[in-house]
């Protein structure tokens, strides 16, 4: 309420997840080796890369002029990092209709004639899935049915949704061949912006904040903290070590190695950060 207050709504919500086909990874990376065997390798890649993300969001302004952000670094169930933005721009780069969401915004699988970099791009990292009957145990699904509600429906024109979410314009097209033996059309995009998918070459997902409603889940999102566990000791002659140490392994690689190279985890602009007495710690 206090940051609400200070800045006015959020505008933009940004994730960005780490790709370890990049190929500064894959450059330092020996015959025999795969990304996962270098984890110190691909935690300071990507925060290399988000730097740089920052410095282009923040400083330059690439989806308007930012007033006030903050950020979150998190890491998927012993797997990759991934990072959580929110900005509050400027009230002359404040988005306020349609034509504001679609200039920073999009959708849709890009035609292969017209742009065959993005075309590749979009095929590569913003398509959900797959799951339903291809893949069943993905993580989105409960109850037989996809959490994030895809596919989405085809739609001409951009509008703010009825539960506070921007539904994004996705013209009706024919279905594309991706390389997990299914066909997507655009109702299975992820929203994304071109230049900074282009440029970062991995999972961007970028949403607009249309209304003030979802305010309150996407702040306690970012304040929520780390994943907990809850684990038993039982006694007993005979003691699985091995699988004593599956079920209590919990801080993967990357998050010990952010650690100990001192990387920041979390941040707010200085203006947010005066009003930090009013929010709980993060650790």
């Amino acid at each position: 309420m206090e940051i609400v207050a200070h800045d006015g709504k959020l505008d933009i919500f940004l994730t960005m997840t780490c790709n370890p086909s990049w190929s500064k990874i894959s450059s330092e990376l020996k015959n025999f080796q795969t990304p996962q065997d270098c984890p110190d390798l691909l935690t300071r890649i990507f925060r290399a890369k988000f730097e740089q993300l920052k410095e282009d969001v923040i400083d330059k302004g690439v989806l308007g002029k930012v007033k006030s952000y903050m950020y979150v670094t998190e890491f998927q169930k012993c797997g990759l990092p991934h990072v959580h933005m929110l900005l509050i721009l400027q009230d002359n780069d404040e988005l306020r209709d349609s034509e504001d969401y679609d200039s920073i915004v999009r959708a849709e699988i890009p035609e292969t004639e017209e742009e065959s970099q993005l075309h590749e791009a979009v095929l590569k990292h913003m398509i959900h899935g797959p799951f339903g009957s291809l893949n069943p145990r993905s993580p989105c699904m409960k109850h037989n049915q996809c959490r994030k509600k895809y596919p989405k429906e085809f739609l001409e024109e951009t509008r703010q949704g009825n539960d506070s979410y921007s539904q994004y314009k996705r013209c009706f097209n024919a279905p594309v061949s991706i390389n997990r033996n299914a066909n997507v059309d655009n109702r299975w995009v992820v929203p994304y912006n071109p230049w900074l998918l282009l440029k970062y070459d991995c999972y961007i997902n970028v949403e607009v904040c249309s209304s003030i409603k979802s305010i309150k889940y996407l702040y306690k999102y970012v304040y929520k903290g780390p994943d907990r566990v809850a684990m038993e000791v039982r006694r007993g002659s005979i003691v699985d070590e091995v699988q004593q140490y599956i079920d209590a392994r919990w801080i993967c690689a990357l998050v010990a190695l952010w650690k100990i190279f001192i990387f920041t985890l979390y941040r707010m602009n200085p203006s947010v950060e005066r009003l930090q007495i009013h929010l709980p710690n993060r650790h």
